[in-house]
């Protein structure tokens, strides 16, 4: 395809934050290219910072028109979508949406557009490879990037380009977004996965592309990665409860960590009962040392505990949501 194609359609770069101080002039400055090879404008939707990030993007949007900043009062993520489309959208063929905690290649938003054109998707996903910085990170970006966190998505580990079901979003046609309704704002994890869901019904292509991808730095510490996985269990229990979907068989293997921990207290009446937990245990830990080892990544062992919170997590958060809707059910 030709690269003069991409500026025969304007697309709209939504950046959600809240306190990315650190992060958002930089991220700004890598989307440059984009804007001169795009038709485009780049728009920070900000849930409320205070951390002098707003003044950053001011600063940054009186020098360039092609910037903006937008305020979100509910400061979800999914809400900061919603209102950038509705307020900003008319007029564009395209969203790009870009995380302030990622990390991007120069040619990024370019790609995701000639591969749009070229495709003829609906919308364009991309594979998410994490990295981490401090020991605990890249422990869990090991495991992240393993079919022991991941268990064996296609856009956490990458693929070939093909038509799929879900992936981390990037791009999206804009009439096809409001077609379907937007995110679901009373998701504030996985909203993606659920208007994956929604699109793929009404008959939308969602292209997973091989032509780019993006970087991700997970949580720096236990009890951080911890509320964010179950925040994500939460979130696919409630995906499943609101369409009736069956969970599939990588999702409903850690479905099974809590009720094994549970069934493990048990154990005072019969010592049977811990030995399913404990193979569990003991199967993160093997393959952790089988990433020390087959892999030559030192980080292996401790890859194996990170994956052992995001199991156990997203389990307690999976459960905690189901047992929220039994009773939110019962006292109607």
């Amino acid at each position: 395809m030709k690269t003069d194609a991409r500026s025969d359609v304007r697309s709209l770069i939504i950046i959600p934050c809240l306190n990315e101080a650190k992060h958002i002039e930089p991220l700004i400055a890598k989307l440059e290219q984009a804007l001169r090879d795009l038709d485009a404008q780049i728009v920070v939707v900000d849930g409320g910072s205070t951390d002098g990030m707003r003044e950053i993007v001011r600063e940054i949007a009186a020098a360039d028109p092609r910037v903006m900043l937008l305020d979100n009062p509910k400061r979800l993520q999914s809400a900061a979508v919603n209102l950038a489309v509705k307020e900003l959208g008319q007029g564009y063929d395209y969203l790009i949406r870009i995380d302030a905690h990622g990390d991007y290649p120069l040619d990024y938003c370019q790609n995701l557009v000639e591969e749009a054109l070229e495709t003829e998707a609906d919308s364009v996903v991309v594979a998410m490879h994490t990295m981490g910085f401090s020991l605990f990170q890249k422990a869990t970006a090991v495991a992240q990037n393993s079919k022991l966190g991941n268990g064996g998505s296609k856009h956490r580990e990458g693929a070939k380009g093909h038509w799929a079901n879900h992936g981390h979003h990037a791009l999206m046609r804009v009439s096809a977004f409001e077609a379907v309704g937007g995110y679901d704002e009373t998701f504030s994890h996985n909203e993606d996965a659920e208007l994956d869901y929604r699109l793929k019904k009404a008959g939308y292509g969602i292209w997973l592309t091989d032509k780019t991808a993006m970087t991700y730095y997970p949580r720096s510490s236990v009890s951080t990665l911890f509320k964010q996985y179950v925040g994500y269990g939460r979130g696919r229990a409630r995906n499943i409860l609101k369409h009736r979907s069956m969970p599939s068989i990588r999702q409903m293997l850690p479905l099974a960590v809590v009720p094994l921990f549970v069934g493990a207290f048990l154990a005072i009446l019969n010592w049977i009962a811990v030995i399913p937990v404990g193979l569990w245990a003991f199967a993160c830990v093997g393959y952790g040392f089988w990433i020390a080892l087959g892999q030559r990544n030192p980080y292996g062992p401790l890859a194996a505990v990170s994956a052992m919170v995001m199991h156990f997590a997203w389990s307690a958060g999976f459960w905690l949501e189901l047992l929220n809707f039994r009773n939110r059910r019962i006292a109607s």
